[in-house]
């Protein structure tokens, strides 16, 4: 584990909320799966800003990737679980193997490589519980520029639909401090 993917986990052991989280997806059991986004990214930037009690989320993003389910019924099956252990919560999971269809990317091969694609970088984080009861912390891009406060734009998305998120989501009123990143050609 690298110094960012070792404070993510510092941070989530202090957050009671986020680890009973955890735990109620680590009982469902599915492949290549993670806690991911905003539950990650919010937390990160509510510590930067010295931020307390955290923000709200607005929902808890549950990624995970079985090419054999292709019924999104599935996932709201799986909404409606976790919504019985933590019902206070706005559950959405999504099977990456077939988001790359909703995208109009190419075929996804796993959770990682979906979260690639996502239009921040600093959105691109997820952590898990593993059999261990230890925490696993992967990101599809460094985590430096997350911890560094930074809005970065996935080349593999339009510029407009980054400006859009940042508008819709109000990430800079609710965080001031952080600052959008520069293009950097590709």
């Amino acid at each position: 584990m690298n110094v960012y993917s070792t404070r993510v986990v510092t941070l989530l052991s202090k957050d009671s909320f986020r680890l009973r989280a955890l735990d109620c997806v680590y009982e469902l059991g599915l492949p290549d799966c993670y806690l991911a986004a905003g539950f990650v990214r919010n937390m990160v930037w509510d510590d930067l800003h010295e931020i307390w009690p955290p923000t709200p989320l607005e929902d808890i993003d549950v990624i995970y990737f079985d090419v054999s389910q292709h019924d999104s019924g599935a996932d709201r099956a799986l909404q409606s679980k976790l919504c019985k252990l933590m019902p206070e919560l706005n559950w959405q999971v999504k099977n990456q193997a077939r988001m790359h269809e909703r995208n109009l990317d190419k075929p996804y091969i796993s959770t990682l490589d979906a979260m690639g694609y996502w239009p921040e970088k600093e959105t691109a984080v997820g952590v898990r519980r593993v059999e261990s009861g230890s925490i696993e912390c992967i990101s599809a891009f460094s985590l430096e520029s997350l911890f560094n406060g930074k809005l970065t734009r996935n080349p593999k998305r339009s510029q407009c639909v980054f400006e859009q998120r940042i508008e819709k989501k109000k990430w800079l009123g609710t965080w001031p401090q952080l600052k959008i990143a520069k293009a950097v050609a590709v």
